[in-house]
């Protein structure tokens, strides 16, 4: 319990460092992770459920050569697509939000430091540093906040491409 607590008065101690914003990047980030993993939930346990009934809807039909087969055969595709596909747009925007978000901290932690020298009018470092750490901690955590996004981003559209250019395969007209 006790290092709970400490967990807790270190994290409350960074956020306080790093401004308001650094609360908004975590929040954002903290989001974007949870519908990552809302992904990867889905495409390692309900798509193959879902890719076996359709495969299994396709198989069942009796007539798999003519125009509207053909078009009933491209609806599934499209709607596993939909599928495979929802979400990613939101990840997407949440990693560009990161580092503009990051860049607000900078340009709301400068501000800061212009007006302690404009208060005290000196340039101390010591009366600074406020203003610096609010300046560079959000920056630095909307860059890691984009940079872990956009790699599970990135992984999660090639898996999803993928996914769907099997069914187009398994999905063939003449078997």
């Amino acid at each position: 319990m006790v290092l709970l607590l400490e967990a807790i008065n270190a994290l409350r101690e960074f956020l306080d460092t790093g401004g308001q914003v650094l609360l908004v990047i975590a929040v954002i980030t903290f989001a974007m992770w949870l519908l990552i993993l809302e992904r990867f939930m889905f495409f390692f346990g309900n798509y193959r459920k879902y890719k076996g009934e359709v495969l299994n809807r396709w198989h069942a039909r009796n007539e798999r050569n003519s125009w509207n087969a053909e078009q009933i055969r491209q609806a599934m595709i499209s709607r596993a697509g939909i599928k495979l596909n929802s979400n990613l747009p939101y990840i997407n925007v949440m990693v560009a939000l990161c580092p503009l978000l990051g860049l607000l901290g900078t340009v709301t932690g400068m501000i800061e430091v212009f007006d302690v020298m404009a208060i005290t009018g000196s340039g101390s470092a010591r009366s600074m540093a406020s203003g610096v750490s609010k300046a560079t901690i959000p920056t630095m955590a909307g860059m890691v906040g984009a940079l872990s996004g956009v790699f599970a981003s990135t992984f999660l559209q090639r898996r999803a491409k993928r996914e769907v250019e099997l069914l187009e395969d398994k999905l063939l007209l003449d078997h």
